[in-house]
């Protein structure tokens, strides 16, 4: 299998790969360097804006623009600047961290809409378990009943909506849980696991592909896994990196699988870590739902 670097970017940390289904280009964050990339397949042509707070995560609004997740709350992007200019979202939800030191980390919308996302202590040398998963709706944010997580992470949702996938990558943790979703309420229930240890790296992020089935990046192991609705492993794909962060379907006929990675301090400086890969799988993915607001 073929498997493409896009661009001649390198991310500290390359998370939240998101497909826009109208502007037909893919769109990031770089954590740690504060900003939005954005990756448009018709010309190869990549463009950057610097944001005033570190984003763990992003979603396509239906009314236009992007909603981040980001440091101290929900914030909107209603219009993109020129390329290589600031972007200033505007703060849309603040958040009552739990202890000092945290940020929004990953997240998506579930099938209807509602945005949801998981908050972290950003030195996880400490690994607390301070960590919470919370809901946007309607303008609204509200925190859910799951907590107690060091690093939450790999949301996804089943074609039908009616499963919530959701892991820690914590060393001490490394587990995959499945739950239950009530689509009417937005409300997860009856958790249990779903993998409770990949064959090799922890479990990082994820997206769920037309057949129901879920792949998850192998973080230090530089691998791609499937896991079928059963929890049974169904391919591995070995990547050019130790570290890849989270991956989307994305692409016209959304065949192609993107994925964000990590480039550690310590790698050599010509070594690829921190690049966006692409490849085919073979399968084709669903189109993550915008925020409905």
């Amino acid at each position: 299998m073929q498997i493409e670097r896009i661009g001649s970017m390198l991310c500290g940390v390359g998370e939240s790969p998101v497909w826009h289904p109208v502007e037909q280009a893919l769109y990031w964050t770089d954590i740690p360097a504060r900003t939005l990339w954005r990756w448009n397949p018709s010309d190869g042509k990549a463009a950057s804006w610097a944001l005033p707070e570190q984003a763990g995560c992003l979603a396509v609004r239906r009314a236009g623009g992007l909603l981040l997740a980001m440091e101290q709350g929900i914030r909107v992007l209603d219009r993109l600047p020129a390329a290589g200019e600031a972007a200033d979202p505007v703060p849309a939800a603040a958040v009552a961290h739990a202890e000092p030191g945290m940020r929004f980390n990953d997240g998506r919308c579930d099938r209807q809409g509602r945005f949801w996302a998981g908050t972290m202590v950003q030195d996880t040398s400490l690994a607390r378990s301070a960590g919470r998963i919370y809901r946007y709706a309607r303008g609204e944010l509200r925190e859910s009943a799951l907590g107690g997580f060091i690093t939450p992470n790999g949301m996804g949702f089943s074609p039908d909506g009616r499963t919530m996938y959701l892991s820690d990558s914590h060393p001490s943790r490394q587990i995959v849980w499945a739950f239950d979703y009530d689509i009417d309420a937005g409300r997860p229930e009856r958790q249990r696991v779903f993998i409770e240890k990949l064959p090799a790296g922890r479990p990082d992020g994820a997206a769920v592909d037309a057949d129901g089935c879920y792949w998850i990046c192998g973080n230090d192991a530089g691998m791609l896994y499937r896991y079928t609705p059963a929890g049974r492993l169904d391919r591995s794909i070995a990547l050019p990196v130790a570290k890849p962060a989270m991956c989307a379907f994305g692409g016209a006929e959304l065949d192609t699988l993107f994925i964000t990675t990590i480039r550690p301090p310590s790698c050599a400086p010509d070594a690829q870590d921190g690049a966006v890969y692409a490849l085919r799988p073979g399968i084709r993915g669903l189109q993550e739902p915008a925020y409905v607001g």
